[in-house]
């Protein structure tokens, strides 16, 4: 007995030495990275604006809506992976653009690199580049060695466009490219069984058909027409040429080299960067001589900085800008690219019940998901704006799900590249029952009622067990196109003609009277001023994103530190990022029932 309590005492002795061993060892750990963020955030000095500055937009910079992450998560991959990574607002850039017009110290803007942002968003920053002109007379420059149609369309806003002399310039027209996986399902012993409410809601279709039905292609061609038309009209005014012209070079050539793209006036100069870099050294008033030690550089500050400088909005009245952006999920707190249904509700009722708040913003960058989700956010808003006014401001996207929470807003915002509508529902049910017999796994299940197993992956579902799913997609359907009747105060039966799951651009959805006006974030802000009557206000920003401590717990302790991968031109790099966004929205299919309100695709320019 006594060896017995001797080794017992041993025993927890030594646990507890192990124990503050590793407390210790944890504290040296957390000192260690605590050091590592406060040398790098040390090194980050403060942002001064010199005279004679260029404002220098890297079109690489990741323009998000919501107000990115900037604090554990991102000191951490930098630190430990040198990843250098910059996001910001689309309200942050839009903000500092504005400011550099009246900024003495800033002499013109200059543009450089490739951008990812999708058209709704690049329509708004074109915008305030076109303001800065106008009202500064300051010049705008652009440069690169290719120029993507993507890039050019915000690029040709600029005075004088640059392009490499062995730089591309791409104009070869807008095309959407489908998967379908149904083959390979069959192939392999899975079946497939599809609930669907509205003809046009094709997003089941990669898993049921091998080709797009007409109503899949219709609508994309629609779509695709809007946005290429878009596209047209705004380079070829910029570029004083036409969209005739344009077209023809989609059809016949495709891509440009540079000097043939100067010739067509569709560039200004071609130019290595160091014939560029006189001209922007000449804008700062400098010569080439003061930069002999350092050949590459002139006087400039990033928009990413240069908005650090900004003072904060001081008005007296507050106008929140809710951000609703991502994929919509069934869940509580917040996920980044992702809405959840429990986090966005309680951002919504705090803002209801803020007595300090005037107006509030919806800003929505969604292609749906959820449909109780959805319904559930729509329910918040709808609650908002029955006491306080609701502006929505539409996205690069704003459909299905994401047109349920913005029908309830007074007013809807949308730029005529935003993808909408698709007021539709459907459910995929799966079954394994062929492939797992064909490998000696079977099943056999025992009940107490007969429709105990409806959601078993064992069996394809009964004729009576679809048409019970097929009436609550149905019932679903019907809420859903009385919630956006009441929200736009239109018949129920004119807003079914435009329901049916059909996809609009932001142009047609206005026709559809989906959408009220044309305009961006800014344009919904103001019009949110003008229907809370405030003459002196400041915007307030939600959700806010996580402490630095609540990142730096999340990196640590959470899913892992994930490190970004940079925007890439080449095809193969651009699949592999496309397979692991699709791997990503697998995680997001957590509807309690199975059933979705969302985008058939999320169109990419290319």
């Amino acid at each position: 007995m006594r060896d017995f309590f001797k080794y017992m005492a041993a025993s927890a002795i030594g646990t507890l030495v192990g124990l503050f061993s590793l407390i210790a060892l944890l504290g040296v750990g957390a000192i260690g990275l605590a050091g590592l963020f406060i040398t790098s955030a040390s090194s980050d000095t403060e942002p001064e604006v010199e005279k004679n500055s260029i404002l220098v937009f890297d079109l690489a910079t990741d323009i998000v809506d919501a107000v990115p992450y900037s604090g554990a998560s991102v000191v951490l991959e930098e630190t430990l992976y040198g990843n250098p990574y910059r996001s910001m607002s689309l309200h942050s850039a839009l903000e500092a653009i504005e400011a550099a017009a009246t900024d003495n110290n800033i002499t013109g803007i200059y543009l450089t690199g490739n951008t990812n942002a999708g058209l709704g968003t690049l329509k708004e920053i074109r915008a305030a580049l076109e303001k800065f002109k106008a009202d500064s007379g300051k010049p705008v420059l652009a440069n690169n060695s290719v120029w993507s149609e993507r890039d050019y369309y915000l690029a040709s806003v600029a005075d004088s466009l640059y392009l490499n002399p062995a730089g591309i310039l791409e104009l070869n027209g807008f095309r959407a490219e489908i998967q379908f996986l149904a083959g390979a399902l069959s192939k392999y012993g899975v079946g497939v069984q599809v609930l669907r409410a509205g003809r046009y809601k094709s997003a089941i279709e990669p898993f049921t058909r091998t080709t797009s039905s007409p109503e899949e292609k219709q609508q994309t061609q629609a779509l695709l027409t809007d946005l290429w038309q878009e596209f047209l009209t705004t380079a070829s005014e910029a570029r004083e040429t036409t969209p005739k012209s344009i077209q023809a070079i989609a059809e016949n050539q495709g891509l440009l080299p540079a000097a043939e793209a100067q010739t067509a006036g569709l560039i200004d100069n071609v130019a290595f960067y160091d014939d560029v870099l006189s001209e922007l050294r000449a804008l700062t008033k400098q010569t080439d001589e003061k930069w002999v030690e350092d050949e590459d550089d002139f006087t400039q500050i990033s928009l990413h900085r240069y908005s650090q400088t900004l003072s904060p909005d001081i008005g007296k009245d507050t106008i929140a800008i809710v951000y609703a952006s991502g994929e919509i999920i069934d869940g509580e707190g917040t996920t980044p690219g992702t809405i959840t249904s429990g986090g966005l509700s309680d951002t919504l009722r705090q803002v209801r019940h803020d007595n300090d708040i005037e107006a509030v913003v919806l800003r929505v960058n969604s292609p749906g998901g959820s449909a109780i989700a959805s319904e559930i956010i729509a329910r918040e808003v709808e609650l908002l704006a029955a006491e306080k006014p609701v502006i929505v401001s539409m996205g690069n996207y704003a459909a299905s799900g994401g047109y349920m929470i913005a029908a309830p807003g007074d007013q809807i915002f949308a730029t005529p590249s935003t993808v909408t509508g698709s007021i539709g529902v459907y459910g995929l049910r799966l079954n394994f029952k062929e492939i797992a017999n064909r490998n000696g796994v079977t099943w056999d299940v025992i009940k107490t009622a007969k429709l105990a197993d409806i959601n078993t992956i064992s069996r394809p579902q009964s004729e009576d067990e679809l048409k019970l799913q097929q009436g609550f997609v149905n019932t679903l359907y019907d809420r859903f196109v009385s919630l956006v009747a009441d929200g736009r105060e239109l018949p129920k039966e004119k807003i079914n003609q435009v329901a049916q799951g059909r996809v609009w651009s932001g142009t047609d959805a206005q026709s559809a009277n989906l959408v009220d006006q044309m305009g961006g974030l800014n344009d919904a802000i103001a019009a949110a001023a003008e229907a809370a009557e405030l003459d002196d206000w400041h915007v307030e920003e939600l959700p806010k994103p996580p402490s630095f401590e609540e990142q730096l717990f999340e990196s640590l302790f959470g899913v892992g530190v994930v490190t970004r991968l940079p925007w890439a031109q080449d095809p193969i790099s651009q699949e592999a990022m496309k397979l692991r966004e699709d791997l990503t929205l697998l995680k997001t299919l957590n509807d309690p029932q199975g059933v979705y309100m969302r985008l058939p695709f999320t169109t990419e320019i290319e």
